[in-house]
């Protein structure tokens, strides 16, 4: 039994594009500070789908945009205007 259930864990798949991590969760993951994250929702930097009018979640894959934005933040010393500047000029 032990082993059809290590089998089933590894079929899971989940859509990278999935909301799936609400705002608490994405912020640990990223380690960005969740008002950030509503900053960066403010700036248009990164839209959080809505479930119901208030809960913000997040996908893989804004989570690893947001894990690059972290990168750039703390490491590179960018601030959130010239963020939205780089992304818009890496698309």
């Amino acid at each position: 039994m032990e082993k059809s259930l290590e089998a089933r864990k590894n079929k899971v798949q989940i859509d990278p594009d999935e909301p799936v991590y609400v705002i608490s969760v994405a912020s640990k993951i990223c380690r960005i500070p969740v008002w950030t994250l509503r900053e960066l929702e403010k700036k248009g930097i990164i839209k959080p789908k809505r479930i119901g009018k208030k809960t913000r979640c997040y996908s893989m894959m804004q989570i690893q945009k947001l894990e690059y934005i972290h990168y750039l933040m703390e490491d590179r010393h960018v601030n959130i205007s010239a963020i939205k500047f780089v992304l818009e000029q890496s698309v």
